[in-house]
């Protein structure tokens, strides 16, 4: 009955660790090696990028250490919170759905249980201007690091106007 209750116990938050990934897995772009450790895997720096899902044509490319050691190897190592962000137009603006201010865009686990890294979207509406930020929380407290990146809406093609961000706010 113990080891029962010490199952669930355990696998109850890494179940719901895993129920705050995104839908999307992010595309794997390139992993360098920042710290040679004999035996086990390497610390590395990895490049991911992801499409904003309610946004078409702007993608997010965001850079990531990832512990290397035993703790790494297992995925059991609580990541830093240094993370860098870029997102960029890359074809014409499409909103599929409105959107509030902070929506979540992109959530992954940093640890095994308590922390997260979370890219938000806003909109600057006077200057039509989609603000993209990175940070990470956890259940207790959170890093003021941080990492933000601005997508002007502009037209792409044949188009004359691009949409206005504002348009697609809630509220």
């Amino acid at each position: 009955m113990f080891r029962k209750r010490l199952a669930a116990f355990v696998l109850l938050p890494l179940l719901a660790g895993a129920a705050i990934a995104a839908d999307g897995e992010p595309d794997l772009i390139f992993r360098k090696s920042t710290v040679f450790k004999l035996l086990t895997p390497n610390d590395k720096l990895a490049t991911y990028a992801i499409d904003d899902p309610e946004v078409e044509g702007v993608a997010c490319h965001y850079t990531v250490p990832e512990k290397g050691g035993l703790a790494g190897a297992f995925g059991v190592a609580e990541e830093v919170s240094d993370i860098s962000l870029a997102c960029r137009q890359y074809g014409p603006i499409k909103f599929r759905s409105k959107f509030a201010q902070g929506d979540v865009v992109f959530r992954e686990r940093r640890s095994l249980v308590f922390k997260k890294m979370q890219i938000v979207r806003g909109c600057d509406p006077k200057r039509n201007v989609l603000v993209y930020m990175v940070y990470t929380d956890k259940l207790v407290e959170g890093s003021p690091k941080n990492s933000t990146s601005t997508v002007p809406v502009m037209p792409w093609g044949a188009a004359s106007e691009p949409p206005r961000c504002g348009d697609w706010l809630k509220g």
